[in-house]
């Protein structure tokens, strides 16, 4: 926990630090939703095709950012609606201007009660 998955447009190359946004991303959540550092975990899903309206997905003048945060329950609305406007802030920064229209997302949902984990 936190288990945060990034789903992309993936021709959005290199106009979108990935690594850098991750390093911010995970600071935000310690911050925000006091999480621990080693426990912050975040996998990227670059997806192919972009569709948008009635638009040609092949001309690729949209783009899709949306960031979900996983979270053990207990955290106030507030904190959420903290966080995901700090990860929304966050693609901001990390996504460059001047590509395709940008259309970037967030949430923070509660893991379920069966949520469990292990390492090796």
């Amino acid at each position: 926990m936190p288990q945060i998955t990034v789903d992309h447009s993936d021709f959005l190359g290199s106009a979108f630090d990935r690594e850098g946004f991750a390093r911010d991303l995970h600071a935000a959540v310690v911050e925000t939703a006091a999480a621990k550092p080693e426990a912050c975990k975040t996998q990227f899903r670059p997806s192919t095709l972009t569709a948008f309206g009635y638009d040609d997905p092949g001309e690729r003048g949209h783009a899709v950012v949306h960031v979900t945060i996983g979270l053990l329950a207990g955290r106030t609305d507030e904190t959420k609606a903290r966080l995901t406007e700090a990860v929304l802030e966050l693609l901001r920064k990390h996504v460059a201007d001047g590509g395709p229209v940008l259309h970037a997302s967030a949430e923070i949902r509660d893991l379920d009660p069966s949520y469990r984990k292990f390492e090796r």
